[in-house]
């Protein structure tokens, strides 16, 4: 009979040996998310906090920035975008922005100002970021087939011009067709459920009315209602921080009474779904929003539903902690 030290010995180098090989396994069959990020910065801050989400997620091997866009034509958005890539080690990341049409909406807290002023980068101005929807189409185009998340937290601008893009040298496709093959989902800070006015849906109603209409891949709404509950920004400017999202909210926060526990966060929960999946924060809702012509969105239940709206799950306090963590992310040449 073999020796019960020697069997017990075996069968520990046994065990150990199989959760290095599972472990191994996890680390490499785990695929970055392809993220491209849309975004109206400067109306409001929560889009600095969900930028900076999203570094970390990237710095973690979680997420692949493959772009970030402006759907806002106002002339700091494009250059705050690019100080965020660029204080988080990322400066080649593309930016893109409208070129048409679109709204321009300013940073009544000027934060923008501050970012722009402080930190590097290489866009002065949003004008001088690239055609978002020819950025769009040259991206999608070289990536796999169903691969790309977008994510958007501001105007639908880009995505409206993009479904209605025609064939060209980046791509023989047209913009429906190439979302169609291209895009995984879509993941957008837009709406407030089951029924209400939202800022994103409302400004650029056209565009909105367009793509929820249209849209050909699944969608995951964040609306109004889960933001507002979800309070973060006051530990992040007390920690003695130097980042872009520690200025931007070291100065709007006091700058509001109704920030005075933190700011709404918004934008945050559309990066967090887009990257962790819905199910790791909240429950889903499945049917179809309807976007007014008047921006005003209505929901209608259904089974075969192209859309979901998120739903609580964990609570928002947790929530918060969770997304403020992120938000308090440094560049690893720092850390």
């Amino acid at each position: 009979m073999m020796d019960i030290k020697l069997k017990t010995g075996l069968f520990s180098s046994f065990c150990l040996i199989l959760l290095f090989a599972c472990h191994d396994i996890k680390k490499t069959s785990v695929e970055p998310v392809k993220i491209i990020f849309d975004s109206d910065m400067g109306p409001d801050y929560d889009d600095v906090g969900a930028l900076t989400m999203l570094h970390a997620f990237a710095d973690s091997g979680k997420a692949e920035i493959l772009a970030t866009m402006a759907s806002n034509r106002y002339s700091l958005v494009a250059p705050c975008l690019d100080v965020i890539n660029t204080y988080y080690g990322r400066p080649l990341i593309p930016v893109g922005s409208p070129k048409t049409h679109g709204v321009n909406i300013g940073c009544s807290q000027h934060w923008t100002d501050s970012l722009f002023s402080h930190f590097p980068h290489k866009i002065d101005s949003t004008a001088q970021a690239y055609n978002a929807v020819l950025l769009y189409r040259k991206i999608l185009a070289a990536q796999p087939d169903t691969s790309v998340v977008i994510v958007t937290v501001g105007f639908l601008t880009n995505l409206n011009d993009l479904l209605l893009s025609q064939p060209d040298s980046l791509s023989p496709l047209n913009g429906n067709d190439l979302v169609t093959k291209k895009v995984k989902k879509l993941v957008s800070m837009a709406g407030k459920f089951p029924e209400g006015w939202e800022f994103n849906v409302k400004e650029d109603s056209t565009s909105s009315k367009y793509v929820f209409d249209h849209w050909p891949t699944p969608v995951i709404l964040s609306g109004f209602e889960i933001g507002m509950k979800i309070f973060t920004g006051k530990k992040l400017i007390t920690r003695g921080l130097k980042s872009p999202a520690a200025m931007a909210f070291g100065i709007a926060i006091p700058f509001s009474k109704e920030d005075r526990n933190g700011r709404m966060s918004w934008d945050q929960t559309a990066v967090l779904t887009a990257v962790q999946g819905p199910k790791f924060a909240f429950d889903e809702v499945r049917g179809e929003m309807i976007a007014e012509p008047s921006g005003f969105n209505r929901w209608i239940n259904r089974e075969d539903g192209r859309h979901t709206y998120l739903v609580f799950k964990k609570s928002p306090q947790a929530l918060s902690e969770l997304i403020e963590n992120y938000m308090m992310h440094e560049p690893i040449t720092l850390q």
